[in-house]
């Protein structure tokens, strides 16, 4: 049943005061990943070139951490069980251009921790909407058992010409309601309309970067636990850029010699310091001289050890944040890229269920009850693992000769081939199979055809041969 137009503002109102708790954290992660955040001590009265060099003193490595994952996630297609074309519901994530549109929800997971996708039904094709948590907050009466969340509620805050307004969307089992609210003083949250969607479930779906048994307490993305070693590097590249502005260089001093005063009494300085000048004294007690520059090599080393401890915690193999590569062998390249990998397995065996359960979903929203109850059918995810082609290669028709695998079963594993080139590549050797048979009906045409001519013609009736 729906609600009523005051259960759902009151219930709406409820579920944005509880939502509202989780936005500093998501605001705090935003303002790390765009490079905003800075732990550098600013102390009162600081000049504007002290200032200039805090806002230069960033090197923000977090966005890498997530993109060497993000990159190797790619969903390519969405088979049943013991079948190698894909089901129904794949036409719905074509449509919904969910192809480009999974980096975003995956790239929110690690980031966040957490991301949804909303399926409504539509013509001619579900509409699958990918959403961030800081738009949307799905609440689970049990958020470790239960498959589909009790409520979820989307807002958005949009500028016009009478002002902000926000934009609330609620979801329950049956309904989607609409509300907007004036954002100003006194601003009350209005019932809009409802669309009932006969889903029988909420139509949301959670994807969760890593899951255990603790629930909501426990959501982490993968930048979280970076946070101050993030700091320490800002930290340590503000000192080193201090270092280079001020003690990089060689100072000289000068003794023995009383500074010029200017008109109004005050010291000047007596010399005008530069590449092309010398520096020359009359009186013969005058001395010169020069202190020695201040070794960078340690703020250095420091940077590169806190980037190193990134990379252990992250399981992000240390040249990829480094830049440092050389003459690795291929056991050393995957030996330093598998804690990477086992971390990029894991997320695809989540984030599989969760477009395993979008893609039921919209089976559903497309009135395909056999699509909506298959439990068996699977996401499968494009290789994107790093091999030598050749090795690669070699090492597949070793799989088909030694272990008499069909080759077909093998072009999906070749490094970069998609499903849609897979497809191809089959419906061409399908192609050729029926040409070669028809070929070869012909040749055996042919062929009988040219021995009823080479045969001798038969003997004449009633003629003994034989003599």
């Amino acid at each position: 049943m729906a609600l009523s137009e005051k259960d759902v503002v009151d219930t709406s109102r409820r579920l944005l005061k509880m939502r509202e708790q989780e936005q500093p954290r998501l605001r705090k992660i935003s303002a790390y990943m765009r490079g905003e955040a800075s732990s550098v001590y600013v102390p009162r009265g600081a000049r504007q070139e002290y200032r200039w060099l805090i806002k230069r003193a960033k090197v923000n490595i977090l966005p890498l951490v997530i993109t060497v994952v993000a990159q190797a996630l790619y969903v390519d297609g969405y088979r049943p069980n013991g079948k190698d074309v894909n089901a129904d519901a794949w036409d719905s994530w074509q449509a919904n251009r969910m192809d480009a549109r999974q980096h975003g929800l995956h790239r929110a997971s690690l980031k966040y921790g957490v991301s949804y996708n909303v399926v409504m039904p539509g013509k001619p094709t579900p509409v699958i909407t990918p959403k961030s948590p800081k738009r949307m907050t799905a609440f689970y009466e049990d958020p470790v058992d239960d498959e589909w969340p009790e409520f979820a509620v989307e807002e958005t805050i949009r500028n016009g010409l009478k002002g902000q307004t926000r934009s609330v969307r609620l979801y329950d089992d049956t309904h989607r309601y609409i509300l907007k609210e004036d954002i100003k003083p006194g601003g009350k949250l209005l019932f809009v309309r409802s669309e009932e969607h006969g889903l029988k479930v909420c139509p949301v779906v959670r994807y969760l970067n890593g899951d255990d048994l603790d629930g909501e307490d426990c959501i982490r993305g993968e930048v979280e636990p970076l946070f101050e070693m993030q700091d320490q590097l800002n930290s340590t590249t503000f000192n080193l850029l201090m270092a280079q502005q001020y003690a990089a260089f060689r100072q000289r001093w000068v003794t023995g010699m009383a500074p010029p005063i200017d008109s109004e009494g005050n010291p000047m300085e007596p010399f005008n310091a530069s590449v092309s000048r010398l520096w020359v004294a009359e009186d013969e007690g005058t001395k010169f001289g020069e202190f020695g520059q201040t070794d960078l090599s340690g703020y250095l080393k420091s940077a590169e050890e806190t980037i190193r401890h990134i990379a252990t915690v992250s399981q992000t193999p240390p040249h990829h944040l480094l830049g440092q590569m050389s003459n690795l062998s291929a056991e050393a390249l995957a030996a330093a890229e598998s804690g990477l990998q086992r971390k990029i397995a894991e997320r695809k065996s989540g984030f599989g269920e969760s477009h395993e359960q979008t893609l039921r979903l919209a089976s559903l929203a497309a009135g395909d009850k056999r699509g909506w109850s298959d439990m068996s059918a699977q996401v499968v995810w494009r290789d994107t693992e790093a091999r030598a082609l050749a090795s690669t290669v070699d090492a597949l028709g070793k799989l088909k000769q030694m272990l008499d695998v069909p080759a077909q079963e093998l072009w999906e594993r070749i490094p970069g081939v998609t499903q849609t080139d897979v497809a191809r590549w089959k419906a061409a050797a399908e192609r050729g199979d029926a040409e070669a048979q028809l070929n070869a009906i012909v040749d055996k045409q042919k062929a009988a055809a040219n021995a009823m001519e080479d045969a001798p013609p038969p003997p004449p009736v009633g003629v003994n041969v034989g003599g």
